[in-house]
């Protein structure tokens, strides 16, 4: 079964009621979006931002088994297995999930996930709390602070990178492209919810 973008919304705020959780769901979902645009796969950006938007739907309800009860709440509803496949895998080595990504759209969501949740924590230290006027050497600093967003794991951003054949930069770069591209978006969604 596939859904639409209000009943996967509907999905995600059925397990979702924090802010912080939606916020970072919307955000992977553009990101995703973006990226799908860029590397030529314009004609499934739909089912990329999906996966965004989906990737964490477990987490907040059952963060100790983060990628694997997901599986369990999108097989009962009959969700299309390419999207379920795509949605475990972000947590490829991280999490009990065992999908590995394969698809470039699941290699993409395992090295954005992270890298959205960094940018996002970089750009509320800011004093514009945006990402509109942050510049790669100020993202650069922040990545090398393992203090700084601790939560977010710079081994899986770099392996996210390599996954998807880009250096590091490229990838920081590419992401914060996206981020910008939909921060006045998603802050609109935000005031909605």
């Amino acid at each position: 079964m596939e859904l639409t973008r209000e009943q996967a919304l509907a999905l995600l705020r059925q397990y979702n009621e924090e802010p912080f959780h939606l916020r970072h769901a919307l955000t992977v979902e553009a990101v995703m979006n973006w990226f799908a645009r860029e590397l030529g796969y314009g004609e499934e950006a739909a089912f990329w931002a999906q996966a965004g938007l989906l990737h964490d739907l477990d987490f907040e309800r059952y963060p100790e088994e983060h990628c694997v009860k997901v599986r369990e709440i999108m097989e009962a509803r009959g969700l299309d297995s390419a999207l379920i496949h795509a949605v475990v895998s972000h947590g490829w080595g991280m999490t009990e999930g065992d999908a590995q990504p394969e698809h470039e759209m699941e290699r993409v969501l395992f090295a954005v996930d992270e890298l959205t949740g960094l940018i996002g924590a970089a750009a509320l230290m800011r004093p514009s709390k945006s990402v509109q006027d942050m510049e790669l050497k100020s993202l650069k600093k922040k990545y090398k602070d393992k203090k700084f967003a601790a939560g977010c794991s710079r081994e899986v951003i770099e392996r996210g990178a390599e996954l998807c054949g880009l250096t590091l930069e490229e990838l920081w770069q590419q992401t914060l492209d996206a981020m910008r591209s939909c921060e006045d978006s998603i802050n609109r969604q935000m005031e909605e919810i």
